[in-house]
């Protein structure tokens, strides 16, 4: 990291796994100097997820903090008949989603709240997915709902010769109803579904390096191959993608500020108890289509 009078406080102090990294004299809620972003943005580069630890951060803050980074993204509307899965009644502004088990007069807060979910990849079911997420923690659980990442960088490094030759030049479907652990059945009328179709594997258009671009919960078939053989390379895909040496467990605690690269890293939640709260402020910043 490149250091001037700007920066010398600031520390990174990497996870030791695949990706992750806790950033240390920096607050996040101020208006911060622009060779501090630059810093923080070289170390996200470096290690696809960073987190910054004990801040208040209010929405304006948060949003100020991801708008250095590039243009807020809107939240996602999904269609009429999958709207109440994701319209929680605080959700009032249009930047930002609240990712929420509670309720208030047994109405959803937020969405995506309750229980374990698989690996997915934000907004991967539309032309752009977001670039980044930010996520701040309000109210966590005793124990459980861990975000886990998983280098994809890495996980497309690590396929045989044989697997990078069979994917070269594929697009996958990827489509979305809203779920945590469930896949969209494709016998069904798919063109009220948000879906798109993208690279197997993408190049970041930043650092110009591959990164596999499936995921367990949105990613259903592969172009140009049989039903069976897309299920086949898909799980293939899915199990070697999630292997533990390419994730990092972030284990939530009160006021952790964490941001994640969507380009070249998958998420997941493991399971909490549903009698105990949780509530994390999302927002993102938008992202432009992806080429292989």
């Amino acid at each position: 990291m490149s250091m001037t009078a700007e920066t010398a406080g600031m520390t990174v102090i990497p996870s030791g796994a695949a990706c992750g990294a806790e950033i240390r004299g920096v607050d996040p809620s101020q208006d911060l100097p622009q060779p501090v972003i630059d810093a923080i943005a070289e170390a996200w580069r470096k290690h696809l997820v960073i987190y910054f630890r004990g801040f208040d951060l209010t929405l304006d803050q948060q949003l100020r903090f991801a708008g250095r980074f590039g243009d807020l993204g809107l939240r996602k509307q999904a269609p009429d008949g999958l709207r109440e899965r994701t319209e929680g009644i605080l959700q009032t502004n249009e930047y930002t989603l609240l990712v929420s088990n509670m309720k208030v007069d047994g109405k959803p807060v937020g969405a995506f709240g309750e229980g374990d979910m698989w690996f997915h990849i934000d907004s991967g079911y539309s032309e752009k997915p977001y670039k980044y997420t930010f996520l701040y923690a309000i109210e966590i659980p005793s124990k459980g709902g861990n975000t886990l990442f998983a280098n994809q960088y890495m996980a497309y490094d690590d396929l045989s010769a044989d697997m990078k030759a069979k994917i070269e030049g594929s697009k996958a479907l990827h489509i979305h109803e809203y779920k945590r652990s469930e896949r969209v059945d494709l016998a069904q009328d798919i063109s009220k579904v948000p879906h798109w179709f993208h690279p197997v594997a993408v190049r970041h258009p930043e650092t110009g390096k591959r990164a596999l671009f499936v995921d367990r919960l949105m990613t259903q078939r592969i172009e140009g191959l049989s039903a069976e053989e897309s299920e086949s390379v898909l799980n293939q895909l899915w199990d070697h993608a999630e292997n533990p040496k390419y994730v990092y467990e972030h284990v939530w605690q009160l006021k952790d500020f964490v941001m994640w690269d969507n380009r070249c890293l998958t998420h997941g939640r493991t399971w909490f108890s549903p009698q105990e709260n949780r509530l994390l402020r999302r927002c993102t910043v938008e992202g432009t289509p992806l080429g292989g």
